[in-house]
């Protein structure tokens, strides 16, 4: 099963989201970048964004409606926000699992992920089969190769803010994704191995 998910974890009501304090770029040996910082690409379409680490700046995609700060299930956009990366995962059927600090994980055949904001694992890895709405990480288009876990409305989690909401291989063409953020493989392999220690996505 997909790896565990930090262990402070709460439900909050909507409402009472927490305000956050300025981050460093770098990490505390100045050595390599702690920030990917992901925006929309100035005259594009919505879902067309810019991914920048350290001096690299890359095309992403995002959501299909584009960025929002007023996520909620199902409404296609990419949340505005900052979001630790909490976990990796990759194909290990597929290829050797990416470079850099980030330890990634195999994804298992029976790994399945909640969005059904009903069900009280919303948000939440689970073991398929499973009844409630749920997402397949062993997917056939090879869009979760590479998946990272943010920590997207997972440890002040609200329910129906969004579910499901990650760092991930990106379609041909950037196609829009359903709200994560979305690279091609060899940009996401560049990425992952340039960060430091407990790296930090900043959607704006």
């Amino acid at each position: 099963m997909l790896g565990r998910l930090p262990s402070a974890i709460i439900d909050v009501p909507i409402g009472r989201l927490r305000t956050e304090a300025p981050l460093e770029d770098l990490s505390p040996d100045m050595s390599a970048p702690r920030l990917i910082r992901v925006r929309r690409r100035p005259g594009a379409a919505p879902h067309r964004g810019l991914l920048t680490v350290g001096g690299l700046t890359l095309p992403c995609a995002l959501g299909r409606t584009g960025l929002t700060r007023f996520k909620r299930e199902g409404d296609g956009a990419t949340p505005v926000g900052r979001f630790e990366l909490l976990s990796g995962h990759w194909r290990a059927d597929r290829s050797l699992p990416p470079g850099g600090p980030l330890r990634l994980t195999p994804i298992r055949t029976d790994d399945g992920w909640c969005d059904d904001a009903s069900d009280g694992r919303y948000n939440r890895p689970v073991r398929i089969p499973f009844a409630p709405s749920h997402e397949t990480m062993r997917r056939d288009d090879g869009l979760y190769d590479v998946v990272i876990v943010l920590d997207a409305n997972i440890r002040r989690r609200v329910i129906g803010r969004g579910s499901a909401i990650f760092f991930h291989l990106a379609r041909d063409g950037f196609a829009p994704t359903a709200g994560c953020v979305a690279l091609r493989p060899a940009d996401m392999r560049r990425v992952l191995a340039r960060l430091g220690p407990r790296p930090m996505m900043v959607i704006d």
